[in-house]
């Protein structure tokens, strides 16, 4: 196969990948009364990791504002738990209350569900190559990005 045809089924593929993937991320959001940027937030914590306003932002690809009004949205849920960084009053420190850890659990055991769910309806012999050529795939993903290319 030619590589602009490869490339344009790539293109079309990962569009329609990216699109699925966002709906995945809705539905499972809305089980759990969740905004699928709180999803997203929460999911970016290890079970005793305390994280800083920024490092969120940062991974998230989010304005501070925008950030701060996930942030509440999961305080009021009683989700997380915001303090001022002592050492910088500009930064919070955000880390996953009781409950918070709770539901992360819940959520990254349903994120692993959901996949096995769907490598069912792939034949087994097709699991390694698929898990290799994702891996290549985002390798190669990271190093266009890292390029700056645009």
């Amino acid at each position: 196969m030619k590589i602009d045809t490869t490339a344009e089924k790539l293109a079309n593929l990962t569009f329609s990948l990216l699109a699925n993937c966002q709906e995945k991320e809705v539905r499972l959001a809305e089980i759990h009364n969740l905004t699928q940027a709180e999803f997203r937030c929460l999911r970016l914590f290890g079970a005793d990791e305390v994280l800083n306003n920024k490092s969120i932002a940062e991974r998230m690809k989010l304005s501070p504002s925008r950030l701060t009004r996930i942030i509440d949205g999961l305080v009021a849920k009683d989700y997380v738990i915001r303090e001022i960084d002592s050492a910088d009053r500009r930064n919070m420190k955000v880390s996953l209350s009781p409950r918070g850890k709770s539901l992360v659990n819940q959520l990254n055991k349903a994120y692993v569900d959901i996949h096995r769910e769907i490598l069912q309806d792939i034949d087994e012999s097709q699991h390694a190559p698929l898990i290799t050529a994702l891996m290549h795939l985002l390798a190669a993903l990271d190093k266009w990005l890292a390029k700056g290319a645009a």
